[in-house]
């Protein structure tokens, strides 16, 4: 059969190809001829294999693709007769819909993307100290005009790729994402500059062509559900939302619109919910329609604001997620959220959650609150800090905070500073309970070099700033022991001494820059009160398979320099109250406790835990409850037997499906990864691995794993004897 399309301005012919059942290795050519232009629009089939039950039909000047997610078929219907110019294209999703019968139609896709400077002078691309908003900058809207789509699949997973996208600074092609299984379309463009020195953001939208009959609907960040039938001439505007998500309802259904939880918030200091979507028409004065979509802040927190990387030829690839329902919008966002465990972190039997590197400052805000309100009392608005109620309601078994992270800290005299401790100690106690443990921390950062973290058993009393002459301990009516330290080697005596721990915080970034290398052969380094360091995922590069590659690679270079050292999660923001956006920014450690301790008997059971490596880090959407090699778990040591067949034998648990699993290990001298590919998984299930390697001159081994929205979880080393 041959059709020609019914638009005046262009002509397009092709054959109506269909292919059920067996595999096609063919490319068809459309000539689309506009005045007085002609356009060549390639499709290209050869990666397409009907056996793995996706179904592409070529049909009316459309792409009919379909997948499936048991008891339902989903489809989207693409249009091919694109112009090119996004103001007068027809949508290129002429429809997304269930079992033959549409839940929204006419949906146009826009990536925005907002162009600035990094500053390359002191430290390359790794860098958080930049203010990337207070340089000029711009934005620029990407165009579609498509001459090649290309159709691909996998047992589980099909990709439709459409080039090409381009904007003034970035050229690349727009992609979907199928996955058997889920009930969401993965958009992604994918594209690159050659422009130097580029840092980013990106905002996209889902122009909704006549929304007159639709409704939108969100949770705003305290919970509460919210609907708003649509007025079409509404300016856009930024929305503030609880799970990072927005919907558009029809009467057939809805679909929500939602970023990547964790690799979509670049890193800044404090986790307000900065309106990570938005809606409304005019968008940047760039998208005249009706739109919903999700944003990116441009100007952050307004402190350091560094925005993400994106260094020349670098293929940066801006996921969102199209959820799709034939229930209401709510309704939606409710499953939604559900990869995100709502924004919490699952109880593991044999484990709990420990979350460290919090500046609240709790303690000096006690302090001054007993100061205006003339009491020696608990503060009237401190009486049930909210933050503590947030971690809780996130699943959080332990809190290790990081206070009076200011200053004039370093400097205080013992008096001052004793009472500060007090006030902390005596409010972690207050507001510890059976279930939750809030725990002591400082981020003290001195006579070490960079900055670092510290954590004791039990509740100490020390000064930063020994005086010649003062002695290292005292007894001190009233408070009892008081230490002062003034050296790396007063650190090492009182860490010894007191059992306690310490690690580098933001290494080889921020004022840790450097750091721990430069002092990777210092005694204080070598003791067994190094832990190690922190992990968090800055800076941000979305042409990465991961997050926080900065910490993993050091994993591996401490693990090569011989020394048992561990990278511990760390979350790094200021502040938290409820209605704050602090999942995304989060990661967290489940350590292996059998139960929690309580308060009055100290802590020693977590420090020992992070000392012996009894724990992995995870974003929260992948588990890991067993992993060992040869019986072996992290931390503890492999004899050296025969190393040609060791059994890795790992249980996964995930929501996302999972994109691959890495085997990473090294000699001393290289890292090595074995890569596993997991395409065949689907989301929110679990599996056994089991596989043999060879560990044949390896020192230590351990495993990363990630899935489609770039959330990850890993271990830290199992050891190998030499």
């Amino acid at each position: 059969m041959t059709t020609a399309s019914t638009n005046p301005a262009l002509s397009l012919t092709y054959q109506h190809c269909h292919f059920p059942m067996r595999r096609k290795s063919i490319a068809i050519l459309f000539v689309i001829s506009f005045t007085p232009t002609v356009i060549s629009l390639e499709i290209d089939l050869k990666g397409f294999n009907p056996e793995h039950e996706f179904g592409a039909e070529l049909k009316d000047n459309k792409l009919h693709f379909s997948w499936k997610s048991n008891p339902h078929q989903f489809f989207a219907v693409f249009q091919l007769d694109q112009k090119g110019k996004e103001t007068e294209s027809m949508p290129l999703i002429e429809s997304i819909g269930i079992d033959k019968k549409t839940v929204i139609n006419n949906l146009l896709p826009h990536y925005l993307f907002w162009i600035g400077d990094r500053t390359l002078d002191k430290r390359g691309w790794t860098i958080f100290f930049d203010r990337v908003n207070r340089r000029p900058f711009t934005n620029e809207l990407a165009i579609l005009e498509p001459s090649k789509i290309k159709v691909s699949t996998s047992k589980n997973r099909a990709k439709i790729k459409v080039d090409s996208l381009k904007s003034k600074n970035f050229e690349g092609s727009l992609n979907f994402h199928f996955y058997h299984g889920s009930a969401f379309i993965h958009m992604e463009a994918q594209v690159s500059t050659e422009r130097p020195k580029t840092a980013f953001l990106y905002d996209v939208a889902l122009e909704k062509v006549s929304p007159k009959n639709n409704t939108l609907h969100w949770i705003d960040p305290l919970g509460a559900a919210q609907s708003l039938t649509i007025n079409e001439t509404a300016k856009a505007k930024p929305l503030a939302t609880r799970f990072r998500s927005v919907s558009l309802g029809s009467n057939e259904g809805s679909i929500t619109l939602s970023p990547f939880p964790h690799q979509y918030l670049y890193p800044l200091d404090f986790a307000d919910n900065f309106n990570y979507n938005w809606f409304g028409t005019g968008y940047q004065e760039k998208i005249k329609g009706f739109c919903i979509g999700t944003r990116q802040p441009p100007q952050g927190d307004k402190r350091y604001v560094p925005w993400v990387n994106a260094p020349p030829k670098t293929v940066q690839k801006l996921g969102t997620l199209i959820h799709i329902s034939k229930q209401s919008g709510l309704d939606n966002i409710n499953r939604v959220k559900k990869y995100t465990r709502d924004d919490s972190f699952k109880a593991l039997p044999g484990y709990k959650t420990f979350t460290s590197h919090y500046h609240v400052e709790h303690s000096l805000d006690y302090i001054k609150k007993q100061k205006e309100e003339k009491t020696q009392r608990i503060p009237s608005k401190l009486v049930k800090p909210e933050f503590v109620d947030v971690f809780k309601e996130m699943g959080i078994d332990i809190v290790h905070l990081a206070e009076f992270h200011v200053g004039k800290t370093p400097r205080l005299k013992t008096k001052e500073r004793l009472a500060e401790l007090k006030v902390m100690h005596d409010e972690c106690e207050r507001l510890s309970t059976d279930k939750f443990l809030l725990l002591p921390g400082e981020e003290p950062n001195v006579h070490l070099g960079g900055h670092w973290i510290s954590f004791f058993p039990k509740p100490i009393n020390w000064v930063l700033n020994r005086k010649e002459g003062q002695p290292f301990e005292q007894e001190i009516e009233g408070i009892g022991k008081v230490y002062s330290v003034g050296s790396s080697e007063d650190i090492i005596k009182l860490f010894e001494k007191e059992k306690g721990l310490l690690w580098t915080a933001h290494p080889r970034l921020k004022s840790s820059f450097g750091y721990p290398d430069r002092y990777k052969e210092t005694d204080f380094y070598k003791n067994d009160i190094f832990l190690g360091a922190a992990w968090k995922a800055m800076p941000a590069d979305y042409s990465r398979e991961t997050l926080g590659w900065r910490v993993l690679d050091l994993q591996d270079d401490m693990a090569n320099w011989g020394q048992k050292k561990y990278i511990v999660g760390e979350v790094d923001i200021f502040k938290i109250f409820k209605g704050y956006e602090l999942f995304g920014t989060m990661n967290v450690n489940y350590i292996k406790l059998d139960k929690l301790p309580k308060y009055q008997d100290g802590w020693q059971p977590v420090l020992d835990a992070l000392r012996n490596g009894s724990f992995f880090v995870t974003t929260g959407e992948i588990l890991i409850p067993q992993c060992s090699f040869s019986g072996k778990e992290s931390g503890e040591t492999l004899p050296s037997i025969d190393l040609r067949h060791i059994l890795l034998d790992t249980d996964l648990e995930w929501t996302y499906p999972l994109a691959f699993m890495e085997i990473v290990s090294g000699d001393g001298k290289k890292v090595y990864r074995q890569r596993i590919d997991l395409n065949d998984t689907q989301e929110f299930q679990s599996r056994k691995i089991q596989k043999s390697i060879d560990l044949r001159g390896r020192h230590w081994v351990r495993i990363e794993v990630w899935d489609i929205a770039k959330n990850g979880a890993f271990t830290v080393p199992v050891w190998i004897q030499r």
